[in-house]
């Protein structure tokens, strides 16, 4: 009986590690009804979380109600007092140039579409602040916004 509980253990903690795609943080935020609107700012508490100089990613869920090709994020970075780090804005391409087909994973009309932020964190960063900037008061179709920091 020791034995099979030995193995299970050793089975658990080899399923565990084989599980980390090496992330040290990754977080969504869900938007009420499928609908960010432009005043909408989702926030990203990084107390926690030890910077370090890899590329991190940006991540939006989105479905066929989603009317543009791509989405203009605006992502805002804070220390702990509050002062900004770092403004900038990212074009997230969320659908293929050519063939209009959605990018990224995902199954059904819902779709999950990953891509590197084209700058690094300042190891002070404790916060971040995503706003969409696609010039319209409700932007549907977007499910989540997520942010990724990788080892």
């Amino acid at each position: 009986m020791n034995k099979v509980k030995h193995c299970l253990f050793i089975v658990l903690i080899l399923v565990s590690a084989a599980c980390t795609d090496g992330r040290i943080y990754e977080d969504f935020q869900s938007l009420p009804n499928q609908n960010w609107g432009i005043r909408d700012s989702l926030f990203f508490d990084l107390k926690d979380v030890e910077l370090m100089d890899t590329p991190d990613l940006v991540a939006v869920k989105f479905n066929e109600e989603y009317a543009f090709s791509n989405c203009y994020l605006r992502i805002i970075s804070k220390d702990s007092a509050g002062v900004i780090l770092d403004n900038k804005l990212v074009n997230l391409i969320l659908f293929d140039p050519k063939s209009g087909e959605p990018l990224g994973e995902g199954f059904g009309n819902s779709y999950t579409r990953y891509d590197t932020l084209p700058f690094l964190f300042d190891q002070n960063t404790k916060s971040l602040t995503v706003l969409q900037y696609m010039r319209q008061d409700q932007l549907p179709g977007v499910e989540a916004v997520g942010i990724k920091i990788l080892k």
